[in-house]
């Protein structure tokens, strides 16, 4: 049953900051993390929150946040060596990406951890807003939110530059200056990560690709085909357990796949990506089949997720 909306305004409204409440004022929606901390009422939780305005007035939905960050194989990745061998590198691009609500944050902040247990860097993140909150361990870490402690993510990104990191977090690629200013720093020697909402490697590309103009084209092409080190796509479906199950697809950028960026053959990259099996790479649907094998989603779950082409 919905509140009245004089309390739900009341029961959302009464969390925010000052600052946060004319933004919603403004925007008529807001996306921001919220920190629960009372000794006395022994609560300390944070949530991932997002408000809106609605024909009936306002409504808001809240995450838990988990306390702490897991590490890939606790997350259910099966490939999670794989993926680990992409963070030794020193430059180029690794994307995480996924449609909203597959757990693209919990595995950002997954690998971020494991940087900064293993490598004595600095790492900067820019994220919108900061979900997981991170100490410094080997590494230097800097996390930045977006609205909070920098405008933009373009704004970051071209100071993160002047910033001497090695390592640059991107929580969300969208528009074609974010994606110019990733592409260029994976180039200039920098490791960036960054997530996309995207289904699957071939869409990610797409993406990334089309965004540019046709003049841009052939240059654009030939810098991801060099900075590309992955892509890690993910989604969470309900398995028969009654819980959610990771489903997930990864794709290297050997050989074959930089030819196909640079020749804009993005058609063969589903048996470039079988073929290259022994390197780690893993489609969809061999991440369903391997669900349904094991027993996991059902058969219906998995053909609802199937790429809608064969590639």
């Amino acid at each position: 049953e919905s509140l009245p909306d004089a309390l739900a305004r009341r029961m959302n409204l009464c969390l925010l900051s000052k600052k946060q409440q004319e933004a919603f004022e403004n925007n008529k929606d807001l996306d921001y993390a919220l920190t629960l901390d009372s000794r006395e009422a022994g609560i300390q939780t944070r949530f991932r929150a997002n408000l809106i305005e609605h024909k009936n007035g306002i409504s808001g939905v809240y995450r838990i946040i988990s306390k702490q960050v897991r590490s890939l194989e606790e997350l259910g990745f099966p490939n999670s060596e794989n993926i680990r061998k992409l963070l030794t590198y020193h430059n180029g691009i690794i994307l995480v990406t996924g449609p909203a609500g597959a757990g693209k944050s919990t595995t950002l902040a997954s690998l971020v951890n494991e940087l900064n247990q293993k490598r004595q860097e600095h790492i900067i993140t820019v994220e919108n807003p900061i979900e997981y909150l991170q100490d410094s361990d080997q590494s230097i870490l800097t996390q930045r939110e977006v609205g909070t402690h920098t405008s933009s993510y373009q704004v970051a990104l071209k100071s993160a530059l002047r910033e001497d990191p090695d390592i640059i977090i991107v929580g969300e690629m969208r528009d074609l200056e974010t994606i110019e200013m990733a592409i260029t720093a994976a180039e200039t020697g920098h490791l960036v990560i960054a997530t996309m909402h995207t289904r699957d490697a071939y869409s990610t590309l797409t993406r990334i690709l089309d965004v540019f103009p046709a003049r841009q084209q052939n240059q654009i092409r030939t810098m991801v085909a060099g900075s590309l080190r992955g892509i890690l796509c993910q989604r969470l479906l309900p398995s028969l357990s009654g819980g959610v199950a990771l489903a997930c697809e990864l794709m290297i950028n050997n050989n074959a796949v930089a030819n196909i960026i640079r020749d804009g053959k993005e058609t063969g990259l589903d048996s470039a990506m079988q073929t290259g099996r022994k390197q780690g790479m893993r489609t969809l649907n061999e991440s369903l089949d391997a669900l349904v094998e094991a027993g996991t989603i059902s058969e219906q779950v998995a053909d609802e997720n199937r790429p809608h082409i064969e590639k």
